[in-house]
């Protein structure tokens, strides 16, 4: 577990056709080179922290002047508007000049579109009209904006005993989290099918879901309740963490806010599972999703009932060790095409993003690296202003240039849906030419040695020719 923390985490301060079954603009993280100059990007980034700060802490100091008190006098507010607006500047420059220029858009015309087990198909066919093309681009770009955003914010209540009001600079992984789990709410309580119109009042689901994410500690999933359900992860405020430990927090969270809650109001009414390697940590390989210790999460989940709960799956990864090994890519882009895919936490070193979608080897993303004033949404006010939750302009990574810790995010509705999901995921495997992201199985067995094993065919090996291929695996 330390060994992702560790791989993913070089600075606390970067920034930076469909199953029929369900129914702003940041700045870019992406990068056409690595950069080369280590020293002056550490530079950089003291710099930017440093401009920041009257972001991230609340003032502190008083003049000894009586007509200078800071933080008493419109002008003042108004100088710590400025300032926390050239904040947000440098921090946009300091990721154009080590993460590299923003992509944006479409690449290409013709290859088709997946975007959380949606196909968008554009063919390059002379019977698919212009206009064909242009209501399937259309529907897609619909789909896009109706995605939850969370980014970097400012101004809300002190996280817990501290003096942090914003969590630019170390944020954005913990923003990442909330935008898969609001996406997983937004697939139980809306259905895939979903699309935000700004020509009708918000939906009451909608905005519950939003309220849920508060920058408060009232709101049962903010930053300030998934820091203090993570601490035993190492989550602290103003500490960056890995994915990792981001999976394990939420797993946690969710889990408290079922045990504080009557079934009434339960505020997160699906179960959390975590897909790891092997609890010994000395066999390596792939993680394995045993259905059976998924079974007990979800009869645990739901106190003995037998109706089988969602259920929202959580795979960590170490995919390499500098960067993602080239022989998982088609593996990654394939679980795009499940009808349970909720996409992708991950990014470069230090920036993390949520990736949404995938064409040909380039993956579309949200980007939590804006920064933006608290919102206050409440279910019962339609005349709340959610744009700040949205992103319309189109981003994209390539996904060879990602950073090989990272996690996966699948949401199963229901036991058929999971059923579903376990096929798909064991042909993916079966046809990973011996890396699988990872495996199946059906249940653990104990040999004669008191070691735990794996009892099913469903299981792929990670071997090809006899030779093992684990350099490029930290066990999680």
């Amino acid at each position: 577990m330390k060994a992702i923390c560790d791989r993913f985490v070089p600075s606390k301060c970067s920034s930076s056709c469909t199953s029929e079954k369900r129914d702003i603009s940041p700045t870019s993280l992406v990068s056409d080179s690595p950069s080369s100059d280590d020293k002056s990007n550490l530079t950089l980034c003291s710099d930017v922290v440093e401009s920041s700060s009257p972001v991230s802490q609340p003032c502190r100091e008083a003049s000894t002047s009586e007509h200078k008190q800071v933080c008493t006098t419109h002008n003042s507010w108004t100088v710590i508007l400025k300032t926390a607006s050239m904040a947000s500047g440098a921090i946009r420059r300091f990721q154009d000049r080590v993460l590299g220029p923003s992509r944006t858009g479409i690449s290409s015309s013709t290859s088709e579109i997946w975007l959380l087990g949606v196909c968008y198909k554009i063919s390059e066919a002379e019977s698919f009209e212009e206009a064909d093309a242009g209501r399937v681009l259309a529907a897609f770009r619909q789909d896009f904006s109706s995605l939850i955003l969370m980014t970097y914010r400012r101004g809300f209540e002190p996280i817990g005993d501290t003096t942090y009001t914003s969590d630019v600079n170390w944020g954005c992984m913990l923003r990442s989290g909330q935008m898969l789990f609001a996406q997983a709410l937004l697939f139980q309580r809306l259905g895939r099918s979903w699309r935000k119109k700004d020509s009708e009042p918000p939906n009451e689901k909608y905005l519950e879901i939003l309220e849920l994410f508060g920058d408060t500690e009232a709101s049962a999933f903010s930053i300030h309740n998934l820091i203090l359900a993570g601490e035993s992860y190492g989550l602290a405020a103003g500490s960056w963490v890995g994915p990792y430990a981001v999976c394990r927090s939420w797993e946690s969270l969710a889990r408290k806010n079922k045990e504080e809650t009557d079934v009434k109001h339960k505020s997160f009414s699906m179960a959390v599972h975590i897909v790891s390697g092997s609890e010994d940590g000395e066999r390596g390989g792939a993680p394995i999703l045993c259905i059976e210790d998924v079974t007990k999460t979800c009869l645990e989940f739901s106190e003995g009932d037998t109706e089988w709960p969602p259920i929202l799956l959580l795979v960590p990864l170490v995919l390499g060790l500098d960067k993602v090994n080239p022989r998982y890519i088609p593996s990654l882009i394939a679980t795009f095409t499940f009808p349970q895919s909720l996409g992708i936490l991950g990014g470069k070193p230090g920036a993390s993003t949520y990736i949404v979608g995938v064409q040909e080897d380039k993956g579309f993303y949200l980007d939590p690296h804006d920064v933006q004033q608290v919102v206050t949404v409440k279910k019962e006010n339609q005349d709340v202003d959610t744009s700040s939750y949205h992103c319309n302009t189109l981003r994209y990574v390539p996904l060879e240039s990602l950073d090989p810790s990272l996690a996966l995010g699948f949401y199963c509705q229901d036991k058929d849906d999971f059923d579903d999901f376990c096929i798909r995921a064991t042909k993916l495997a079966g046809d990973s030419n011996g890396a699988p992201l990872f495996t199946v199985t059906q249940s653990h067995r104990t040999n004669d040695c008191g070691i735990a094993e794996t009892s099913s065919s469903t299981v792929i090996s990670t071997e090809i020719s006899g030779e093992e291929h684990e350099d490029d695996w930290q066990l999680l």
